[in-house]
C-alpha cells in the first residue's frame, strides 16, 4: 500500500472507517458472547480477578453438594431413631401386658376313701407333697382315738388340718365330705404320694396350672423379636454408605481446605448398645427401667442430631449465598451491559456511515480532475 498516494483527507477518513469497525467488531463480540471481558488481553486484572473469585464459587458449589449429603445423612439418622423409638414404645407395651398376666392355678381334686390308720405305725400314716421341682413335703397324720379313718369325711378332715398346718407356699386346702381339693395358686406342678396318700386314695400329679413364668413367656417372646427388630433396623438406617446409628462416623467440610468442619460422632443404637436385654420377664420392673433409659438416650440423642443438622443447614445457605456474591463479584468485572453495548453499535453505525459519506466526498476533488483530463 506504501506504492499508493492518497490525500490527507482520504486518509483521515481511512483511518476513521478502520477505527469504527474495530470498535464495532469489539462490540459484535460483547454482545455475542455476553462479556465485555473475555480474554486476559481485555483486561487482564480484572480477568484473572474474576478468574479466582469463579474458580472458588466452583469449590464451594462442590462442598455444597457435600454439605447436601451430609444433611440427607443426618435425616436418615433421624428417622431411624424415630422408627427405634416406636419399637422401643411397643416394647414396653408388651411389657406392661406381661404385668398384669396372672398364674393358672393348679388343681387336684381327689376323694378320700374311708381306712382306718389309727393304729397304724408312723410310715404308714405318711404323705408327701411336691410343689414344682422344689423338696417334697413329708407330712405324718396323727394316730388319735380309733375311728379318726374310719369315714372318708373324717380322713378328708384330718388331711386338711395337716396340709394347713404344714404351711406350703400357695397351698389351699378345701374339703366337702370327703372330698379334697387341692390348689396351687403358683400355677406349678403338685404331686402327692406316700403309703398315706396311696391308702386314703388321694395321691396324684396335677400338671393343669400354669406359672408365672409360662403366663409370660409368649410375651417375652414378642418383646425379644422386637429387640431383633431394633437391631435390624439400626443396620439399615444407612445413606450412601454412612450410618451414624451403627458407629460411622460423619465428616462435613465447610471451606475448601477443610479447616472449616463439622465433626459427627456417630452411635450404636442396637438393643445392646441402647441397654435393652434379652428377658424372661422375670424382673418386668428392671426390664420397663431398661426400656425407659433407651428412650432417654434415643430423646437425647435426637437433639445432638438436630442440631448438627441445624448447623449444616446453616452453613449450607450461607454457601449459596456466597457462591451468589462470588459469581455477582466476578459478573461486574467481566459481564457487558447489552443495553449499552446496542446503543454503542447503533452509534458505530451511523459513524460508519459518516464516514463512507466523508470519505466519498473527500474523493471529489479528485474525480473533478479525472473530468478535466477527459
Amino acid at each position: 500500500m506504501g506504492d499508493i498516494t492518497i490525500n490527507s483527507a482520504v486518509r483521515a477518513n481511512l483511518q476513521t472507517l478502520q477505527s469504527t469497525a474495530q470498535l464495532m467488531a469489539q462490540t459484535q463480540n460483547r454482545l455475542a458472547t455476553g462479556l465485555k471481558v473475555s480474554s486476559a488481553l481485555d483486561n487482564p486484572q480484572s480477568y484473572f480477578t474474576a478468574a479466582g473469585l469463579n474458580a472458588r464459587a466452583t469449590d464451594l458449589g462442590a462442598l455444597q453438594d457435600s454439605m447436601s449429603l451430609g444433611v440427607q445423612t443426618l435425616k436418615a439418622a433421624d428417622e431411624g431413631i424415630k422408627s427405634i423409638q416406636k419399637l422401643v414404645n411397643q416394647a414396653r407395651s408388651v411389657a406392661n401386658q406381661a404385668l398384669q398376666a396372672k398364674a393358672k392355678e393348679t388343681t387336684l381334686s381327689e376323694t378320700a376313701t374311708a381306712s382306718n390308720l389309727s393304729a397304724a405305725g408312723a410310715t404308714a400314716r405318711t404323705f408327701t407333697i411336691q410343689v414344682g421341682d422344689n423338696s417334697a413335703v413329708s407330712i405324718t397324720l396323727d394316730g388319735g382315738a380309733a375311728g379318726n379313718f374310719a369315714t372318708a369325711a373324717s380322713a378328708a378332715a384330718a388331711v386338711k388340718a395337716k396340709v394347713d398346718a404344714a404351711g406350703i407356699e400357695g397351698l389351699t386346702v378345701s374339703v366337702s365330705g370327703g372330698n379334697l381339693s387341692f390348689k396351687l395358686a403358683s400355677g406349678e406342678d403338685l404331686t402327692i404320694g406316700g403309703a398315706a396318700a396311696t391308702t386314703l386314695g388321694f395321691d396324684g400329679t396335677s400338671d393343669n396350672g400354669e406359672t408365672l413364668a409360662e403366663a409370660r413367656s409368649t410375651y417375652a417372646t414378642d418383646y425379644n423379636n422386637l429387640r431383633t427388630q431394633i437391631d435390624q433396623l439400626a443396620t439399615d438406617a444407612s445413606f450412601n454408605g454412612i450410618n451414624l446409628l451403627n458407629g460411622d462416623s460423619l465428616l462435613v467440610k465447610f471451606n475448601e481446605d477443610g479447616s472449616s468442619n463439622l465433626n459427627i460422632e456417630g452411635v450404636g443404637f442396637n438393643a445392646t448398645g441402647l441397654g435393652i436385654a434379652e428377658t424372661t420377664f422375670a424382673d418386668i420392673d428392671a426390664d420397663i427401667a431398661l426400656l425407659d433409659g433407651a428412650t432417654k438416650t434415643l430423646r437425647t440423642q435426637a437433639s445432638t442430631f438436630g442440631a448438627n443438622l441445624s448447623v449444616v443447614q446453616n452453613r449450607q445457605d450461607f454457601t449459596k449465598n456466597m457462591i451468589n456474591v462470588l459469581e455477582g463479584g466476578a459478573g461486574a468485572l467481566t459481564l457487558a451491559d447489552t443495553n449499552v453495548e446496542a446503543a454503542n453499535l447503533l452509534a458505530l453505525q451511523t459513524r460508519q456511515s459518516l464516514a463512507q459519506t466523508s470519505l466519498s466526498l473527500a474523493n471529489q476533488a479528485e474525480q473533478a480532475v479525472l473530468q478535466l483530463i477527459r
